[in-house]
């Protein structure tokens, strides 16, 4: 019998996210440069949180499996956009931005009406980084101003991030709870049992 403990990916994917997305609004309100952003969006958003996503798939974690793989692509494909317009090759205009935005605002609606069954710090992070991204969208459209609120309202976002990880870790650690997590918004559904599994209860 294996007995052997896995660890949880999510504290990697989680550190990748929470750190990327906090240097990224750093640039956001204008304190600094793009160039870590793009290092970071390659290595630790990117690549890091694919590597964290892939691991929740041999877990079973069908939403931690999306998540990660999902938004490690994000941040490659921004990282990507930046590199693209500084060499100016296929450069991209900022409603074309805008328009991948949009497009990662709608995915996160999706993830976020699922975040209430998991527990109220999933779903309060990803409502702030659903709101995020629709401030963002309004910046890459309209009046770029939006794009300095929506900065300081994803570092919270990231802040909610980073209290996760910090809380799995640590909660691990201790052997019980010091950094609580909240109830599900939602009860989930019990699982659904296989069918040779429901075939022995027949028996």
């Amino acid at each position: 019998m294996n007995t052997q403990k896995n660890a949880n990916p999510a504290v990697v994917g989680l550190a990748g996210f929470s750190l990327t997305t906090l240097v990224l609004q750093f640039h956001n309100v204008g304190w600094m440069g793009l160039g870590p952003v793009v290092a970071l969006g390659l290595i630790f958003g990117g690549l890091a949180q694919l590597i964290a996503g892939f691991q929740e798939q041999k877990m079973g974690n069908n939403f931690g499996y999306s998540a990660f793989v999902s938004y490690g692509s994000f941040w490659i494909g921004l990282a990507i956009i930046l590199l693209f317009n500084h060499f100016q090759v296929f450069p991209s205009s900022s409603t074309d931005v805008g328009w991948y935005l949009f497009a990662w605002m709608i995915y996160t609606l999706g993830m976020l009406i699922a975040s209430t069954r998991v527990h109220t710090m999933m779903t309060i992070t990803f409502f702030t980084l659903f709101l995020g991204f629709f401030l963002l969208v309004l910046g890459h459209f309209g009046n770029p101003v939006w794009n300095v609120v929506a900065g300081y309202e994803l570092m919270f976002c990231a802040g909610c991030a980073m209290y996760m990880m910090f809380a799995i870790i640590i909660n691990d650690l201790a052997g019980r709870t010091v950094l609580p997590l909240g109830k599900p918004w939602i009860k989930a559904a019990a699982a659904v049992l296989p069918e040779k599994e429901i075939a022995k209860k027949a028996a």
